[in-house]
């Protein structure tokens, strides 16, 4: 193998993710002539419209898929929190690199803290994840639509004088924009992303020289976590268009895995967690799920998916 084209994004984080794989898989051959190539998907090019109303399925991924199929590309990296619960056929997850600290973090320009924030303040964010996780804490708090990357998304914030938006700190972490951040917010405040902080690279399941590369690159730990992640997910048929948010964390060979489902408003919160082996990870984000349906969430995923 000579040479490697990668379909990405062409925001700095996501291109910053194609050449930290580009990185990966130099190490391993260091000759490897590496390519990225820069595809617009739907989330990039429609920036006036909040997220849950343009429908999720392959948001973010779809075009790039499209090219990754055709043989255009021989490989894809995504943040993992922007694929679709299920994959594209002829497609798999082939690797996936190590996990930065998938919390969400507070960018106040103010430098409020969560706690600290004012009766009243303004929040800018598109999530409804993060929505309906901070009107579960604080209902005083009025929501701003707040969409584009994560710079524009500081400008903006100081532009509207918002008290502040909530990013995940991988991205802002990787940018190199630690010093804006006033606060790291906890899973028990503001759970995160299904796969937040992971990087998942996207192969052709038939490009067997790609997939023996990938393998050796692969962070296995990082692949059982998630595999539980997307499993609930999954389960949940959830998407940008449902408050949805689950974490797992490896111990030893032990999968610890968080899951919630919440209503728009933050009114009604589902949580639930389980403990099992990694071998057991998909079977603990479905039965995590069911646990959850049972409490109630089925209810309010089906008034939020028929409204």
């Amino acid at each position: 193998m000579k040479r490697i084209i990668i379909g990405s994004r062409g925001s700095k984080l996501a291109l910053w993710q194609s050449e930290y794989l580009a990185v990966e898989l130099k190490k391993l051959i260091p000759e490897l002539e590496i390519e990225i190539k820069i595809i617009k998907t739907k989330g990039d090019k429609i920036l006036d419209v909040a997220l849950s109303k343009i429908g999720d399925k392959g948001l973010f991924t779809k075009e790039i898929e499209i090219q990754l199929l055709a043989g255009n590309i021989d490989l894809a990296a995504h943040s993992m929190k922007d694929l679709p619960s299920e994959i594209e056929k002829g497609l798999l997850i082939g690797a996936v690199l190590k996990r930065e600290d998938p919390r969400d973090v507070l960018i106040s320009h103010k430098n409020y803290r969560f706690q600290d924030l004012p009766p009243g303040a303004f929040i800018g964010t598109s999530s409804l994840r993060r929505m309906a996780q901070v009107k579960a804490t604080r209902p005083d708090i009025s929501i701003r639509d707040i969409r584009g990357n994560v710079e524009t998304r500081i400008r903006k914030m100081k532009e509207e004088d918002l008290d502040g938006i909530i990013l995940a700190y991988a991205g802002v972490k990787r940018l190199g924009l630690e010093d804006e951040i006033s606060d790291y917010l906890p899973t028990d405040i503001m759970m995160p992303a299904v796969g937040q902080g992971v990087i998942a690279v996207e192969a052709r399941e038939d490009d067997q020289d790609v997939l023996s590369l990938l393998n050796r690159i692969n962070d296995s730990s990082v692949q059982f976590s998630t595999m539980a992640e997307r499993s609930f997910l999954n389960e949940l048929q959830g998407g940008c268009q449902v408050p949805v948010a689950s974490v797992a964390e490896l111990q030893g060979d032990r999968i610890v895995l968080q899951g919630l489902v919440a209503s728009l408003d933050g009114t009604e919160v589902f949580r639930g967690n389980c403990e099992g082996s990694r071998d057991e990870a998909e079977k603990m984000g479905r039965q995590l799920a069911r646990q959850l349906m049972k409490k109630g969430a089925d209810r309010v995923l089906s008034a939020i998916v028929n409204s």
